[in-house]
């Protein structure tokens, strides 16, 4: 698709199709004082709103168009009851001598923490692999394995038919996130750290969702007490009651509480007139932490089945595709959902970006940036490992999202060089995009990059030594890295002042990278260095040949740090795994690393290497790092006690 038919330009007026539209239509509304997307007023509402969404997808089904209708278990059970009352709230219990957690996860956004593997607590190392959880004391010098326990809760029937795949600690909570696909959707799973180290089942709940997975996203993020999820909830308009988002207590037979009321569902100004089915309810909800019954509450916009999100300090920013590619007038929509309750606003959009790190949104300057792609797949499952077509970055005030019909002027659309490839890898870095494709297995053979100023300055292309798999950032730079020619693995440090430029490259030979995921990376400046110029970095390492698929379940040999003093790079070692494949660990559930197994850690004062169920701890010497200890941490398990 071209980049001129990315962005459209003008606004949209149709008529109603039917009376139950313009029924529906007078009760979607919004208070006149209030700029966004229109909520429902009541149950008759969206009543009515559902019969004519049932209309239509019953004529898709007539024409044979391919309209997906949600069966199943979820499909077929009883509307939830009315919540009961909440529960008074309760302080949590925080270990008042643990020392503070540090923040040990690459994280996009600072401030927002993400669902990963392994969590600082304090005094312990909290780790998540196939179904279980583990905890290794650090504290005082030490590295001790100290307990271990089943992900799952004690009474669990069907615990492999869920992945376990994230893990937040807040405090004295240990938060396990799952996609259960015998039962309810997310499972959230939650157990207590003592002060000892030993782990004890708090309790469960589920989300009403669809699969959240992505190979390149994570569900979870936590901001303060706030735990924070995005997911699609795939609707069933026959029998819409059971299939709204909702949350359950416990078990089969735990309370389901619904998440939205009418009031809390919102819906476009085009999207309200019922000419489409829309068949997914996009739910961003929030959870309190802070109180000892998990308290929750959602808001959802009905929307299309493609979407990439991305999650901000203040908003979760959602886009999703057209809901009909044969109307030349129907878009999809960005929406922006306000962490803090209020009203979701929209803007139509074309194309689509590749995954979270195709958005940033600048307070500084009060817009959301977003790279773009002719065509791309959205970011779920798999997709965002494909994607084509020409390159844009849009950049959109924040106060343009309103219902979702006010299009943007064409200036907002700014046309970049295209690049050839259909594995595309963006990332923005201080006051520039950079960006790279190529096709798998062959990126080598794309050595170069290029790196656009978001002040509308033209995007400079800089040579590159190897091609392009991950960007991410050093400091006040970026640093590029990806397979070079002769199976080795090459680093790219880029400094990003009026102009970009390669300041130093360090191939690594026979190697490839071992680690796919965001959060395998890891920079850590040195304590004074201005602009972090100077420190260290961590990343997995494989010796298998690159293109082989290993990066995208884990396969790594190594951990391999590179120095790097003002600018410039010095191998400084590797850690490595004494780990033997094939060995039975008797897995009962999540038994694939989705997520990979292996990390950087740089804690205090401290570095370690997490691969598979060792972790191994080095000491920088003269430039180079050397083993200190290692530990192994691996079952035999027990099913974690109950709180009291």
């Amino acid at each position: 698709m071209s980049i001129a038919r990315l962005l459209a330009v003008g606004l949209i007026s149709s008529a109603l199709v039917s009376c139950a539209v313009a029924e529906a239509q007078n009760s979607i509304s919004r208070p006149r004082s209030e700029v966004g997307l229109y909520n429902f007023d009541d149950s008759e509402s969206f009543e009515v709103f559902a019969r004519r969404m049932q209309g239509l997808q019953r004529e898709g089904r007539e024409r044979g168009d391919g309209t997906i209708v949600v069966t199943g278990a979820m499909a077929e059970s009883a509307a939830p009851p009315a919540p009961a009352p909440p529960p008074a709230a309760m302080a949590m219990e925080v270990s008042a001598d643990a020392s503070a957690p540090e923040q040990i996860t690459n994280t996009q956004e600072a401030g927002v923490d993400e669902g990963a593997i392994v969590k600082d607590a304090g005094e312990y190392l909290v780790i998540l692999r196939r179904g279980r959880i583990f905890t290794v004391r650090h504290g005082d010098s030490s590295l001790e394995p100290i307990d271990a326990a089943n992900a799952f809760p004690p009474d669990a029937e069907s615990p492999g038919d869920t992945w376990y795949d994230e893990m937040l600690v807040r405090g004295d909570q240990v938060i396990v996130v799952g996609y259960s696909y015998g039962d309810f959707g997310t499972e959230i799973n939650r157990f207590r750290l003592g002060r000892d180290g030993s782990l004890t089942y708090r309790d469960t709940h589920y989300l009403r969702s669809g699969d959240y997975y992505s190979s390149s996203n994570y569900a979870s993020r936590m901001i303060g007490d706030e735990l924070i999820f995005y997911a699609p909830v795939y609707l069933n308009w026959s029998n819409w009651r059971s299939t709204m988002p909702a949350l359950r207590r416990g078990g089969p037979d735990g309370e389901v509480v619904d998440l939205v009321d009418p009031n809390d569902i919102y819906v476009t100004e085009r999207a309200r007139r019922g000419k489409h089915v829309l068949p997914v309810a996009h739910a961003v909800t929030r959870c309190d932490l802070s109180v000892r019954e998990l308290d929750c509450d959602a808001t959802a916009v009905l929307g299309s089945w493609s979407r990439v999100f991305y999650v901000s300090p203040q908003a979760v920013y959602l886009w999703a595709g057209a809901l009909d590619y044969s109307d030349e007038d129907n878009d999809g929509q960005l929406y922006r959902m306000p962490l803090d309750g209020s009203r979701p606003g929209a803007v139509p959009v074309n194309g689509s970006p590749i995954d979270q790190f195709s958005f940033t949104e600048d307070r500084q300057d009060n817009v959301l940036r977003v790279v773009l792609r002719g065509d791309d797949r959205g970011a779920g499952m798999w997709g965002s490992e494909f994607s084509s077509g020409d390159v844009g970055l849009l950049t959109v005030p924040l106060g343009a999202f309103t219902d979702g019909s006010e299009h943007l002027p064409r200036r907002a659309l700014r046309e970049l060089p295209s690049v050839d490839g259909w594995r595309f890898h963006n990332r923005f870095v201080g006051d520039y995009l950079l960006y790279a494709a190529a096709s798998y297995g062959n990126e080598d053979e794309a050595s170069f990059m290029y790196a656009a100023p978001v002040d509308g300055r033209p995007a400079q292309r800089l040579d590159l030594e190897h091609g392009v798999t991950r960007f991410d950032i050093m400091g006040a730079d970026a640093v590029a890295i990806g397979p070079a020619r002769d199976n080795a693995l090459g680093f790219s440090s880029v400094s990003l002042g009026q102009s970009a430029r390669v300041e130093d490259v360090y191939l690594l030979p026979r190697a490839s990278e071992g680690e796919q995921r965001s959060q395998a990376f890891f920079y850590r400046p040195d304590p004074g260095s201005p602009g972090g110029l100077s420190g260290t970095l961590g990343l997995p390492v494989s010796r298998v040949r690159h293109g082989t698929g290993g990066e995208f379940l884990g396969n790594a040999a190594a951990i391999f740090f590179l120095r790097r003093d003002e600018r410039e790079f010095a191998p400084a070692g590797q850690l490595v795994s004494r780990e033997k494949s094939g060995v039975d660990d008797n897995c009962i559930a999540s038994c694939v690393d989705w997520y990979g197994n292996a990390r950087p850690i740089f804690l205090r004062d401290r570095i370690f290497a997490l691969m598979g169920y060792e972790i191994v701890e080095g000491e920088m010497v003269n430039g180079g790092i050397r083993e200190v200890r290692r530990a192994r941490f691996n079952p035999p398990v027990r099913r974690a006690s109950r709180e009291d």
